[in-house]
C-alpha cells in the first residue's frame, strides 16, 4: 500500500508540473502568435483548455493528499475528539463514496461517448479524451479518501492531527 501511494504521490505531482509547464509555452505560443503574426493556431485553445480539465481533476486527488480542499471548521472546534473522530469518519465516508459514484457515471458517459466516436471540434481527436479526467481525478481522489479512513482506523494518523 505504502509503495502505491508513493507511486502515485510521484506520479501526480509530475503529470501536474510537467502539464502546467507545457500548458504555459502553448499558451505563450498562441498569444506571441496571434499578437506579433497576426495569425492564430486553430488548436492550442482547444488543448489547453482539456489539458487545464486535467489538472483541475488530478489536482482534486493532489488537493486531499495536501490537505488543501476548503473545510468548514467550526462545528470540529466544538466537538470533543470522539466527536471529531466521528465526524471525520462520516465526511471521510461521503466524500469518498461521492467521488466513487461520479467516477462510475463519468466511466459510463465516457463508455458512452467512446462508442460514438465524437471528435472535439478543432484538434478532431476523440472527445473521450477531455471527458476521462473527471472519471480518473474522481477515482484517484476516492483512493486517497479511503487511505484517509486507513490511515484513521488504524491509528496512523490521530484525529488531532487533522487540520481543522
Amino acid at each position: 500500500m505504502k509503495r502505491f501511494m508513493s507511486f502515485m504521490n510521484n506520479l501526480e505531482e509530475r503529470v501536474l508540473v510537467i502539464s502546467l509547464m507545457f500548458n504555459l509555452g502553448l499558451i505563450l505560443v498562441q498569444v506571441v502568435m496571434r499578437y506579433v503574426f497576426s495569425a492564430s493556431l486553430s488548436w492550442s485553445e482547444e488543448l489547453a483548455r482539456y489539458i487545464f480539465l486535467w489538472q483541475i481533476w488530478v489536482g482534486t486527488s493532489w488537493g486531499v493528499k495536501e490537505r488543501r480542499h476548503i473545510r468548514v471548521d467550526a462545528l470540529p472546534r466544538a466537538l470533543g475528539e470522539k466527536g471529531r473522530f466521528r465526524l471525520e469518519v462520516v465526511v471521510l465516508l461521503i466524500w469518498a463514496l461521492f467521488s466513487t459514484f461520479i467516477a462510475y457515471k463519468g466511466g459510463q458517459l465516457c463508455r458512452v461517448l467512446f462508442t460514438r466516436n465524437q471528435l472535439s471540434p478543432a484538434m478532431r481527436i476523440p472527445i473521450v479524451y477531455a471527458y476521462l479526467s473527471v472519471p480518473a481525478g474522481c477515482a484517484l481522489m476516492a483512493i486517497r479518501l479511503f487511505a484517509e479512513l486507513y490511515k484513521l482506523f488504524s491509528g496512523v494518523q490521530r484525529v488531532d492531527e487533522v487540520e481543522v
